[in-house]
């Protein structure tokens, strides 16, 4: 199976994914608490359900490293390095508020690199997708798709998105020392997104995340030609004991 055709798959599994959290968030909302006191919800878990199997059924020698599957302490083995990195719902809290920022996250690693990757907005309907061979796409809700490439920066006049719920001192010293036009404030993985449709230039990130947090965001920058690197400077890996990501900064051109 091509990239390609793996990439149109995943864009199927999320659509699915994403018509089974629509179901619930139009709804009552069921939320949980997980053990590190994060919030999950009902539909959080019947969006695992759907894509692991899905996953597992698509490539079935490749680990399926799901969120809600870490959660309940399924860890597959992935010393062999390649396999997936599942987000069912990224950006709880904002499905929980229901202001429409959650996605449906599905990464690919290779080599402790994400090489494709799917970030689908349900609530949208859209999709973005890229592989780092054959480039990034957007998809609207009808399968429309357009080519997507990040923008050059101008850096006296940076346009900086920043995480809604998520923000901390060190995150507005950093904002503050850039020449800053406009801020944005989004939640879950479409940070990623606009970073890589050139609507944004940074994407800084000073709070925790989880590998399956960034995988396929990460996956779609760098097809769209942009990058990540660690806060401190360095390449941003994947495949680490704890699935803990540090800090980071996304760039575009």
């Amino acid at each position: 199976m091509s990239d390609q055709d793996r990439l149109d798959a995943i864009v199927a599994i999320a659509r699915r994914a994403g018509v089974l959290i629509m179901k619930y968030y139009q709804g009552q909302i069921a939320v949980a608490e997980k053990t590190d006191g994060s919030p999950v919800t009902n539909a959080d878990r019947a969006a695992d359900a759907l894509i692991v199997p899905a996953l597992q059924s698509l490539t079935p020698d490749t680990p399926v490293v799901s969120e809600e599957s870490v959660e309940a302490g399924e860890i597959p083995d992935v010393s062999g390095g390649t396999f997936w990195l599942v987000d069912p719902l990224d950006g709880t809290k904002e499905y929980i508020n229901r202001n429409g920022d959650f996605t449906v996250n599905i990464g690919l690693i290779r080599d402790a690199d994400p090489v494709l990757g799917v970030v689908l907005a349900p609530v949208q309907g859209k999709a973005w997708a890229g592989s780092v061979n054959g480039g990034a796409y957007e998809e609207d809700a009808a399968g429309g798709r357009r080519r997507i490439h990040v923008r050059t920066a101008n850096p006296s006049a940076l346009t900086i998105v920043a995480s809604r719920s998520h923000r901390s001192p060190e995150l507005e010293d950093y904002i503050a020392a850039q020449s800053v036009k406009e801020s944005i404030s989004r939640g879950s993985a479409l940070k990623f997104c606009l970073v890589a449709r050139g609507d944004a230039d940074l994407y800084p990130r000073t709070g925790p995340t989880m590998e399956w947090d960034t995988a396929a965001g990460h996956a779609v920058l760098l097809a769209a030609g942009g990058s990540m690197e660690m806060f401190e400077g360095g390449a941003f890996r994947y495949g680490k004991p704890d699935f803990r990501n540090g800090w980071f900064v996304v760039r575009g051109g």
